[in-house]
C-alpha cells in the first residue's frame, strides 16, 4: 500500500512537509508502548500511536518504521516534527481512535506486523500444552 492510500483511507492529514506519497507501506502496527514497537515491528511498517513525544521518532528510526500516524486527533510538538523531518520519517495525523484507524487500514488490506502469530504461539504454550 502506498502512503498516499493510507492518508486517504484514514482521512488523515500530513504533519510533515514534503512527504513521499508513493512510499511503500508493507504492514501496520498500533502501539503506545515503544518496547512493543521494538519487539514486534519490521522494516516497512507504519506505526500508529497516540504518543507524540520525540521518543516515538527515535524508536521508529531504530525499528525501521517507514512512517508514523498519530491517532485520536493528537498533534506532535514541534521538536517531534523537527526530529522526524531530520530523520526522514513522515508524520501523519488521524482524527480517529487507534482502534478505528487500524481497522480502516486492515479492512483496506494492510497486513499486520505479525504480532498475531507471536500471540497465538504464546497462547498455545500457556494454555494448550498443559
Amino acid at each position: 500500500m502506498k502512503l498516499g492510500e493510507v492518508l486517504s483511507i484514514i482521512e488523515g492529514k500530513a504533519v510533515s512537509k514534503n512527504i513521499d506519497l508513493d512510499m511503500d507501506i508493507q504492514m501496520g502496527c498500533g502501539a503506545d508502548l515503544m518496547s512493543d514497537v521494538l519487539s514486534f515491528t519490521h522494516e516497512g511498517t507504519l506505526l500508529l500511536s497516540g504518543l507524540t513525544n520525540p521518543q516515538v521518532v527515535r524508536t521508529a528510526e531504530v525499528a525501521g518504521i517507514n512512517a508514523i500516524v498519530f491517532v485520536r486527533g493528537k498533534m506532535p510538538p514541534e521538536e517531534t516534527v523537527a526530529l522526524a523531518e531530520e530523520r526522514g520519517i513522515p508524520l501523519l495525523a488521524s482524527k480517529y481512535t487507534m482502534f478505528e484507524t487500524c481497522g480502516r487500514l486492515y479492512k483496506a488490506g494492510l497486513a499486520s506486523c505479525g504480532l498475531f502469530e507471536l500471540s497465538l504461539n504464546r497462547w498455545r504454550q500457556t494454555f494448550e500444552n498443559k
